[in-house]
């Protein structure tokens, strides 16, 4: 009998054309591509378990997902199959051998996001990023943000009927970056709710606009009602960009 050995591969794709991470029933995914190169490449069907569910249209720079397999496995040259064979919008940079019971999505410390917004129109990055059109006043989103920092709770960013035990995350990093004509939303926690980011930053965007004042933030916050908050921003400016395991996992 073939041992079983559980692996993690690291991966990125341009989430433009999936219905997000999630395996679906009518819609394709990107679960359901690599798993379907999997299936080819190793003639049995492998599930494997991503680090998060990014929704349809968000990007990542950098996912982890975990899958078993009985048996030995070039995995160099499982890699070069598998970027022959998928669609070019998603690769596979990574498979390395962990402990068996590590899990992507449970063991994972600290997880990464970029929001990536455009101060005029880029036709390199119509699909990468959120055009701002009018601009926002980016000094008051700065003190907005910082104000995330304070606070652990963060139902009101939360998707509604959600089947978290918990809304509470460790957020350690809320900050904007300038490069030329692009602005990027840093936000790092050690994990994030269902539509967190995109609610954020919607609301961020709201007081850049004057719609909001930046101490609205707070009231916001303790309200626990994502319907105080902003409108969720365009999918297509965010990135999961870092997923961060003790090292103890890897072999």
């Amino acid at each position: 009998m073939q041992e079983t050995s559980r692996y993690f591969m690291e991966l990125a794709y341009d989430g433009t054309k999936y219905h997000g991470w999630q395996k679906q029933p009518q819609s394709i995914s990107v679960q359901e591509v690599i798993e379907d190169g999997l299936k080819k490449m190793l003639r049995e069907n492998i599930r494997i378990q991503g680090a998060g569910r990014t929704d349809t249209g968000v990007h990542a720079a950098f996912m982890v997902a975990h899958f078993n397999y009985d048996g030995e496995l070039d995995l160099e040259h499982l890699i070069y199959r598998l970027n022959r064979w998928i669609p070019k919008d998603i690769a596979i940079y990574d498979i390395r051998p962990v402990q068996e019971t590590a899990h992507a999505r449970f063991h994972a410390t600290k997880r990464s996001y970029e929001y990536h917004f455009l101060l005029r129109p880029d036709p390199f990055q119509v699909n990468q990023a959120y055009v701002l059109f009018r601009k926002p006043d980016f000094k008051l989103m700065e003190q907005a943000a910082s104000i995330l920092l304070d606070y652990k709770d963060f139902e009101s960013f939360s998707r509604v009927n959600t089947d978290v035990k918990t809304f509470i995350c460790d957020l350690t990093e809320a900050r904007f970056e300038y490069k030329d004509h692009k602005v990027i939303f840093h936000i790092t926690a050690n994990r994030f709710l269902r539509n967190m980011v995109r609610a954020i930053v919607g609301t961020l965007l709201e007081i850049g606009y004057g719609k909001r004042t930046v101490e609205s933030m707070h009231d916001i916050i303790a309200s626990k009602d994502r319907g105080q908050a902003g409108a969720s921003a365009a999918a297509s400016g965010l990135f999961l960009t870092k997923i961060e395991y003790p090292k103890e996992l890897f072999l």
